[in-house]
């Protein structure tokens, strides 16, 4: 099933960067001095004076030999454009996922624990207004906000001459704590709310009550036996969300000048970069269906029951 859906999304991304109007070559009808001769023998050299049915044949021929083919716009190879570029998103997500997932379970318990007082009122507010929020308002607001005590754009410091491996871990790091943190914003409010609803129902189970009648403590009761129950919708989404923000960092990229995939799709959609642009929803179509799959395989481990 997970191969059908790269096909048909593989098929569907092809097809859809070719209907809209004008292609790489056509820009150069703005350059000065560019020729119409000149213009043909790129469209001929990129294979866009062919049929569709002939690209889209070609294309999986070369996809099928693992080559996403070359760039229009620097003619370096798509995998090593896409490689850069996803080396520079992931550690950024993961690093906001990882804070959003700390952040919102612990927010969520606490939630739960305290259903109805003040506590829980003050985090459900915050966690719905934090979900509320677009994720470039968050990252605009956090540049106005803390701009000048870390970086405002960029992956490193370009005045840091040849720094060791452990400052340029530490620059890189340094720069990627705001869009991380725009990142782990966006989904602390979600993963706070689901956790707080999927740990008050738990706390509701017959085994539940009777672990309070037995008098363990209400902290013993939720690391014991509520959290690893809860986390089984918890997970889901935190698989999910993780696939959803690899795919949508555009705009938090664009943002902080960050050098990812976001970036990278952005520039290729302004210049109709098709090779990049398959390249890249080819990977994120990857990315999305390989975190449901881990997310079924968490399932099964949390609750075996789901295999009856």
């Amino acid at each position: 099933m997970a191969l059908i859906t790269i096909f048909c999304a593989v098929s569907l991304n092809f097809l859809l960067f070719r209907v809209v109007p004008g292609d790489a070559v056509s820009n150069l009808a703005r350059v000065p001095n560019s020729t119409v001769a000149q213009q043909q023998a790129l469209r001929h050299e990129f294979g866009l004076d062919r049929s569709i049915g002939a690209q889209y044949v070609a294309y999986l021929r070369e996809l099928a030999h693992g080559n996403l083919g070359r760039s229009f716009a620097n003619g370096q190879p798509v995998s090593k454009n896409l490689g850069e570029a996803l080396g520079n998103t992931l550690p950024m997500v993961l690093l906001g996922t990882v804070v959003a997932i700390v952040a919102g379970i612990a927010t969520g318990v606490l939630g739960a624990v305290r259903r109805g007082t003040r506590t829980d009122r003050a985090l459900t507010v915050s966690s719905l207004a934090v979900y509320a929020l677009p994720a470039q308002w968050v990252g605009l607001l956090l540049l106005f906000l803390l701009g000048g005590v870390f970086p405002s754009g960029g992956r490193v410091d370009e005045f840091l001459i040849e720094p060791s491996a452990w400052q340029h871990a530490v620059d890189v790091l340094w720069h990627m704590t705001l869009p991380s943190l725009v990142v782990g914003l966006t989904l602390f409010g979600q993963y706070a709310l689901l956790t707080r609803t999927a740990t008050l129902e738990t706390l509701s189970e017959d085994y539940v009550l009777t672990a309070r009648a037995k008098g363990l403590s209400t902290p013993r009761i939720v690391r014991r036996h509520v959290l690893r129950n809860a986390m089984l919708p918890i997970s889901t989404m935190i698989a999910l969300t993780l696939g959803s923000v690899v795919g949508g960092v555009v705009l938090i990229e664009t943002v902080f000048s960050w050098p990812g995939i976001g970036r990278a799709v952005y520039s290729a959609v302004t210049s109709r970069d098709y090779p990049m642009l398959q390249g890249a929803f080819l990977v994120l179509t990857v990315v999305v269906v390989v975190c449901n799959y881990v997310s079924d395989l968490v399932c099964l481990r949390l609750d075996p029951r789901i295999t009856a």
